[in-house]
């Protein structure tokens, strides 16, 4: 059976440096840093002070605000990039459609701030007095709920949670699902909302964090001095749609998703398997699924944390793939910009993978200063450089072994 042909109609965005696709997109190309001091949290607790937060952040336009205050931030953030997407795509969801129009939306950690929240009121005042709203606030799942409710999506409705590949492993699962022929239509990619106590203190605990204490130089992917990820928070979602759908509409098509590849380390939970194995099989088996041969792919988004060992092992793993193609490629870590959105990092990264397709832009990897004989790839340091793109290459690598490739390619018609 031949596979149904995927393409990108709708976009929306909430991030760390800008509350649209088209805000985030010009930053991201300008190479400004949405990372700045903690404000969420009480910085003076831990040992870290900077984190790339979501601001001026009012979903009063897509939510009623009544019905906001039962939701947890990420699901808010989750909703409003959904509605965002939807307009784009000028998509209405109706009677004809809804049953053919579902929603896959993942999470890392889900209503963390929720739980820390009713936590303390169960200590100080008892269970009588924790909302009756709790568990649905909280539950990871919830951000694909709320939005098939809101825009009254009746297909598949569902959300995976595998770290900080949550949004792109969505994402991939969604092209599957429209490429067998079990929707037309599908609301798909990551949210998250880790400013909380909680996290800072695990993800300091496990000392995964940078302690560099100037906000514009502390997330520096794939440069020697890198210490550590920033935390950062936000949702993208993309509308995925199958060729047929699209032409029937004429909707406007950003770009086809090609490939998706999915793998385990089966190694350690939060160390990358070593030379990032399972890395560089899940983007083969993407490049394999996109039908494409590896020299095609003109720009590849990394995972690129900033960490030590996933920069060095995500670099080893291109090589693997892409052999003497790996010098020619282009790669760049957004994350120099927006931080680490954990499982909304490869759904928001997926949406800048689209744009430098629609642009020629290849975005900048920031704050890359002294380089680093590990790492000594094309990181297309500090500045943005135009450059016709065809095919992108988007990673996203999570604790638990969690591997997932995406591969995006200009819409050339039939």
């Amino acid at each position: 059976m031949d596979k149904r042909r995927v393409v990108i109609t709708g976009m929306g965005a909430v991030t760390p440096v800008g509350n649209s696709v088209e805000e985030m997109w010009k930053n991201i190309r300008s190479g400004v840093s949405g990372i700045g001091e903690i404000t969420k949290v009480n910085k003076d607790d831990y040992p870290v002070s900077v984190a790339a937060e979501v601001k001026d952040f009012d979903p009063s336009n897509y939510i009623d605000r009544k019905d906001a205050r039962r939701m947890d931030p990420f699901v808010q953030y989750a909703m409003v990039a959904s509605h965002m997407a939807v307009e784009d795509a000028g998509l209405e969801i109706n009677e004809s459609n809804a049953e053919r129009t579902g929603v896959w939306i993942g999470s890392g950690i889900g209503g963390m701030g929720t739980y820390e929240s009713q936590f303390e009121t169960f200590q100080q005042k008892g269970y009588r007095r924790v909302s009756p709203f709790f568990i649905p606030m909280m539950i990871p799942d919830m951000a694909a709920g709320q939005v098939s409710i809101s825009l009254g999506a009746k297909a598949i409705n569902s959300c995976t949670v595998t770290a900080c590949s949550s949004g792109a492993n969505s994402i991939g699962d969604a092209f599957k699902v429209i490429q067998r022929g079990d929707a037309d239509v599908m609301i798909a990619g990551g949210t998250e909302a880790p400013m909380t106590k909680m996290s800072f203190a695990g993800f300091a605990s496990a000392r995964a964090m940078s302690l560099n204490e100037d906000p514009k130089t502390a997330s520096r992917p794939f440069d020697k001095n890198r210490d550590g990820f920033v935390m950062g928070e936000g949702a993208g979602i993309l509308i995925l749609e199958s060729l047929e759908s699209a032409k029937k509409r004429g909707a406007k098509i950003y770009g086809e998703l090609a490939g998706y590849g999915s793998t385990g380390d089966a190694y350690h939970i939060t160390s990358p398997a070593p030379e990032g194995d399972g890395a560089a099989r899940a983007m083969k088996q993407a490049i394999e699924d996109a039908g494409m041969q590896p020299s095609e792919i003109d720009y590849m988004n990394a995972h690129g944390t900033s960490t030590e060992l996933n920069d060095k092992y995500e670099t080893h793993a291109v090589k693997t793939v892409f052999q003497e193609h790996a010098n020619k490629l282009a790669i760049s870590s957004t994350k120099s910009m927006t931080g680490h959105l954990l499982g909304a990092a490869g759904a928001m990264e997926a949406v800048i993978s689209l744009k430098a397709i629609n642009d020629s832009i290849l975005p900048p990897t920031i704050n890359y200063e002294t380089p680093d004989p590990e790492c000594d790839l094309d990181y297309v340091p500090n500045k943005a450089r135009e450059q016709e793109v065809n095919a992108v290459l988007s990673n996203s690598l999570g604790f638990g072994g969690h591997n997932a490739t995406l591969v995006f390619k200009k819409y050339k018609g039939e």
